[in-house]
């Protein structure tokens, strides 16, 4: 016999009872004036299908006289409270009968009523069913996830959409409805595959939107216009990358609204774009925006050059868009080399740079001593602690054989970017299988590998120890 052939006639007969007049014994109270109903129900049901309802019903109960018990549910709509009250006595919720925002709220609902069968499964027909319309109202579905910890499979897909697709947010219906520091989280996602002039077109209609009081026509805005538009976008233009858009682009798309950028960033653009004739050292000097600060304060491994030629290979350039500011946050002699010390202080810390000093070694079946050699990787994203790989596609390795000399070096770009970095709390910063540092004897020791990355950035794959390393945090605002 089929054990499943009886249920839709015992769903049917709940359902009756709860349409029946009779028997009922609670009152529920739903939404706030001008938009409240009365439903009537059964204790009974009530508390075996709803934690929070049984919670409720604990402390009113049906009084001795003869009065019903009465609770009030402020919080739910009445119609969205109708479609779950008929779910919680016949179980079944025909989901495609309703508008994608009533099953955000039935969501909601369900979720404040402890219904967590039901929420588990909201969550997983909005994403099987609801992909395309939930990326065009991103911000709200972004919201609703975080809002609350019991929606981990939406929060699981707006963090995955930021991560793996970020432009979709740029086209959803509410993205002017983003918060500023949601808008620099995307402008600068390793994963944007975007023009610079499509980010810096968005940035700026966002921004306009921030202010609906400005004319139509931006021909039209007076000073205290490009004003306002200029604190409402201060901290969004530092990621915007102008340097990278043609002369054309920034003619027709920048320009216009050139009273919004700093004094120093927009002088340097024009003598930028105006001078075509210039060097590729004046051109490297002019688009620069901010010199490091680097020193021997900084760093006790690399130099100036070195920092220069790392800051070209972030930008993908061959002429460095700027020498960003590389702010030391960690050394293994001042701050001790144990992975718990790296993880204390690194973990969820973006753009950060390892700078590993070698202790003095020789190559195999050679007499040739290497001294100063460097290594050391670039991790746009997080350092996590949770066992697992973090994906990339902007990471890199890389060494010098000696630190007099930034030309003879490495670069080894990553090329399976899903395991380009490895998070481990019993290791320091790894890279895939090919740069990894790990504890031992309270110092550090590491081996190169070729696995996840285009090149073996040593000439062996044996374990080396490591004098001292600095993690810097590259200052990209």
């Amino acid at each position: 016999m089929d054990n499943d052939k009886f249920l839709p006639k015992l769903s049917q007969n709940l359902l009756e009872i709860l349409d029946d007049n009779e028997y009922y014994d609670i009152t529920i109270e739903v939404g706030n004036d001008p938009y409240v109903k009365i439903f009537r129900a059964h204790m009974v049901i009530l508390n075996y299908r709803s934690s929070y309802l049984r919670r409720i019903l604990s402390t009113n109960k049906k009084k001795s006289n003869g009065n019903l018990a009465h609770i009030k549910l402020p919080n739910i709509l009445p119609e969205i409270f109708q479609t779950i009250l008929r779910y919680i006595y016949g179980g079944r919720l025909f989901l495609k009968e309703y508008e994608n925002l009533d099953i955000i709220k039935i969501l909601v609902a369900a979720n404040e009523l402890g219904l967590q069968e039901l929420t588990t499964h909201l969550q997983s027909f909005l994403i099987e069913n609801k992909k395309n319309w939930m990326e065009q109202n991103f911000n709200l579905i972004y919201q609703t996830s975080f809002e609350n910890n019991s929606f981990l499979k939406l929060q699981n897909f707006c963090t995955e959409l930021i991560s793996n697709e970020p432009e979709k947010i740029f086209i959803s219906i509410d993205f002017f409805s983003i918060s500023e520091k949601s808008l620099i989280s995307l402008i600068q996602h390793d994963n944007l595959q975007m023009s610079v002039v499509q980010v810096w077109e968005h940035v700026l209609k966002w921004g306009i939107a921030q202010n609906p009081e400005f004319p139509s026509d931006p021909s039209s805005y007076s000073k205290d216009d490009f004003n306002t538009l200029k604190n409402t976008l201060q901290k969004c233009i530092p990621f915007i990358k102008f340097f990278n858009l043609t002369s054309k682009e920034f003619l027709k798309n920048v320009y216009p609204y050139k009273k919004i950028l700093p004094k120093e960033l927009r002088e340097n653009l024009i003598e930028y774009f105006l001078d075509h004739d210039c060097t590729t050292n004046d051109i490297s000097k002019q688009k620069i925006t901010k010199e490091i600060s680097l020193n021997d304060n900084d760093s006790k491994i690399i130099t100036f050059q070195h920092a220069e030629l790392i800051s070209k290979w972030i930008d993908r350039l061959e002429i460095p868009n700027k020498i960003y500011e590389f702010k030391l946050i960690l050394r293994g002699s001042n701050d001790g080399f144990s992975s718990s010390k790296f993880h204390e202080i690194c973990d969820n810390q973006s753009h950060t740079i390892s700078i590993i000093k070698v202790k003095d070694s020789s190559v195999p079946h050679s007499l040739i001593i290497i001294g100063n050699e460097i290594l050391g990787g670039y991790n746009p994203i997080k350092w996590r602690s949770n066992y697992s790989h973090s994906a990339t596609k902007d990471s890199f390795i890389f060494s010098f054989k000696n630190r007099d000399s930034v030309e003879n070096y490495i670069l080894s770009r990553v090329k399976k970017k899903n395991c380009a970095i490895f998070n481990s709390y019993d290791c320091g910063p790894s890279f895939g299988r090919d740069l990894i540092l790990h504890e031992k004897n309270f110092c550090y020791e590491g081996y190169c590998n070729k696995n996840y990355y285009e090149k073996l950035i040593r000439e062996t794959t044996n374990y080396f120890s490591v004098e001292d390393y600095e993690i810097f945090q590259i200052m990209k605002d």
